[in-house]
């Protein structure tokens, strides 16, 4: 196999979660090379990267001498390889989509800090602070919004890169949220996405590993 997918520790890597759902959900073959991104051997396995990627970071897709890094980067290339499936047809759907998409990568990593991707795993989570569960409304209204407009179950009927782009930011906000019935869609549409066979393939891994505390999760 000649397309290597340097992958990261699966509780601890949500960039490179978008990227290897993307190409497995487009039916992509790969080869997966985990890259411990856990303190203190991080730098050194990031070193490694640095030698063939820019951006000395995980993900990186080698597809024979071609080296594609940046997640977003991936998961529309997986698109592409795979008929073009995970997005929609209609141009402005597709573009709607790719707002998403851009959401995610651009600024909802910025959307509640302290409640990391590692934090969707912690088995004693502590309740958000006021400011948290002000940003997480806006963000839900936004997502009931696109589900209501779509008719779901996935935020453009189909499941697309936009939903995979975002199952990490649902994760890690979502289970946080004890209380979800004021975004019925939202609600129904995390369980629809996160009962994917693909992404319980990844949290099995993920769910095995020790958990990766962060500093500042407390407030």
């Amino acid at each position: 196999m000649d397309r290597i997918l340097y992958s990261g520790t699966k509780n601890a890597s949500s960039w490179a979660f978008r990227a290897w759902l993307a190409l497995k959900e487009a039916g992509v073959e790969f080869e997966e090379e985990i890259v411990d991104i856990r303190r203190p051997q991080r730098f050194a396995n990031l070193n490694r990267i640095a030698e063939f990627s820019p951006p000395a970071a995980v993900p990186v897709l080698v597809d024979g001498g071609t080296v594609i890094f940046d997640s977003l980067a991936i998961m529309e290339y997986a698109n592409d390889l795979g008929g073009d499936k995970l997005l929609p047809q209609d141009k402005i759907q597709r573009a709607r989509a790719r707002s998403f998409m851009a959401w995610q990568h651009a600024g909802l990593s910025s959307l509640c800090p302290r409640l990391s991707f590692e934090s969707a795993f912690y088995p004693d989570k502590r309740a958000m602070t006021f400011d948290e569960r002000h940003q997480c409304a806006h963000v839900y209204d936004a997502w009931e919004q696109q589900l209501s407009n779509s008719g779901g179950p996935y935020l453009f009927n189909h499941v697309s890169l936009a939903d995979l782009a975002l199952v990490p930011s649902v994760m890690r906000l979502t289970t946080h949220t004890p209380d979800l019935d004021p975004w019925p869609l939202v609600k129904a549409w995390a369980s629809e996405l996160l009962s994917r066979q693909t992404v319980q393939e990844w949290l099995k891994v993920a769910n095995e590993k020790p958990i990766v505390r962060l500093p500042d999760y407390m407030p």
